[in-house]
């Protein structure tokens, strides 16, 4: 019996609700953000897609109007509706910033600890 992908991940997800805007090029896309980790994103596809998934894109999530965490990231998947993008380059400032809200999140600083050190291993 094959194990599934989900169980393979080695980076929590967070549900996460902010204003995101997906980029590529001069082509913007606002959409829903469904769940973030350390390593990337997964959002519901907007209705106007049109980008090309052998170019990267630019995500930039909206905590507040003048607090964001961007990263370049590349889709990895198109599922059910869904896009998945892995995290390509991110800012030391964008890190800290997601660093804090999976920290937040996941209520355990042990657990942040093993997927910083997951991270380091990628």
């Amino acid at each position: 019996m094959s194990e599934h992908p989900a169980d393979r991940r080695r980076f929590k997800r967070i549900a996460f609700d902010a204003r995101t805007e997906l980029s590529q090029g001069e082509f913007i896309w606002p959409v829903k953000l469904i769940d973030l980790s350390l390593k990337g994103l997964l959002i519901e596809k907007p209705e106007a897609w049109s980008g090309d998934k052998s170019k990267d894109f630019f995500v930039d999530i909206h905590l507040t109007d003048e607090i964001d965490i961007t990263m370049d990231v590349h889709l990895t998947h198109e599922d059910h509706g869904q896009l998945g993008f892995v995290c390509r380059h991110i800012s030391l400032e964008s890190i800290q910033r997601l660093r804090r809200l999976i920290e937040l999140n996941l209520g355990d600083e042990a657990e942040l600890e093993r997927e910083l050190g997951a991270l380091m291993e990628v």
